[in-house]
């Protein structure tokens, strides 16, 4: 990089162009071969976060297209499709997804294409690959794979670090062991196994900067302390469902009301009776407000057809009176969401 901003040094002009929104990258690349160099450089990225610009965008991988994802800006409403996640396995589910250090993390899973003949799917059940994206470099990258092959497994990032642990290695046989993935040196390293292992999926999500790791059709939470040594068995009683954390707290979309969980006690927030039928959402949160994205529209005792769906429902808990809103539908993506997290860049 030189000469970015006549009359300006190259730091100084690179941080005038890291308050310049994300969305507005692509054109910022047409100047100049050196602004397109600083760009898609590292030093840009921290350059943002020096100077307070960094935004949160919202990353969504839906059933169709196969191996797609979006990034939605809430700021601006709009969304910005991604490079076609490289993958030799198609229909890529069951992942594994968080974001660490302005990078989208995809990890795991296996083909969602079922073999009529074993059950297995495609002969693919369950990987140990890990792909990132660098939406300044604008492309994926494969990153060191997992020790040990997984899908439907719990997956999240405490301090820095990435978390797995749990689920399928294949259809038939899950499993408890739990590892830690470092992304500034991309090595993965094993931890404590998880207390219990279950015969269902199983998800994570960090509160106060603990990992909680839940199953399917079980009260029972693992967490995992801080520090990584251990995990500690506690039945909060939590309900099952779509879930977000919003502020540090736990939100749950159950039997049409989203419901706020704090330990063991529950506070009704605001009815979500609409998305009843609405199976394979997601939800996600971002800032203090709760996103309810995708789905499909599952057939009733009417009409047998199933529709596929790309819109976004937005809940701000903040407010007193929660209330509804949409915005811009995925332009891209619809139907179920196979992955779906917050990235900060």
């Amino acid at each position: 990089m030189s000469g970015l901003i006549e009359g300006l040094p190259d730091a100084v002009a690179l941080r005038c162009l890291a308050r310049v929104p994300f969305y507005l990258h692509p054109k910022l690349e047409l100047v100049s071969p050196s602004w397109r160099a600083a760009i898609r450089s590292q030093e840009l990225f921290r350059a943002r976060q020096e100077v307070g610009s960094s935004e949160d965008l919202l990353c969504v991988c839906a059933f169709d297209p196969e191996n797609l994802w979006q990034l939605y800006d809430p700021l601006r409403d709009l969304w910005i499709t991604l490079p076609v996640l490289p993958s030799k396995i198609k229909n890529l589910a069951h992942f594994g997804v968080v974001s660490a250090g302005g990078k989208l993390f995809v990890l795991g899973g296996g083909s969602d294409a079922v073999d009529p003949l074993t059950g297995d799917q495609d002969g693919s059940f369950a990987t140990n690959e890990v792909w990132s994206y660098d939406p300044v470099a604008q492309q994926w990258s494969p990153r060191a794979s997992m020790l040990v092959p997984r899908a439907m497994f719990a997956c999240c990032t405490v301090d820095g670090k990435i978390v797995v642990a749990g689920g399928f290695t294949s259809c038939r046989k899950s499993i408890s062991q739990a590892e830690m993935y470092d992304p500034d040196k991309d090595v993965w390293v094993p931890i404590p196994d998880l207390h219990r292992t279950h015969n269902s999926a199983c998800t994570g999500v960090v509160i106060e900067g603990k990992l909680h790791v839940l199953h399917k059709g079980l009260s029972t939470v693992q967490v995992l302390d801080h520090a990584g040594l251990g995990w500690t068995v506690r039945d909060y009683g939590w309900l099952q469902g779509p879930m977000a954390v919003v502020q540090g707290a736990l939100y749950v979309m159950c039997h049409g009301v989203i419901i706020r969980q704090d330990g063991d006690t529950r506070k009704p927030i605001v009815s979500a009776s609409e998305f009843r039928r609405r199976i394979g959402c997601a939800i996600c949160g971002i800032g203090d407000e709760i996103y309810v994205i995708g789905g499909v529209i599952g057939p009733d005792r009417w009409n047998w057809d199933i529709k596929p769906l790309s819109d976004v429902d937005v809940l701000s808990v903040s407010s007193d009176r929660p209330t509804w809103r949409q915005v811009s539908p995925m332009t891209r993506c619809r139907g179920t969401i196979l992955g779906c997290t917050k990235l900060s860049i």
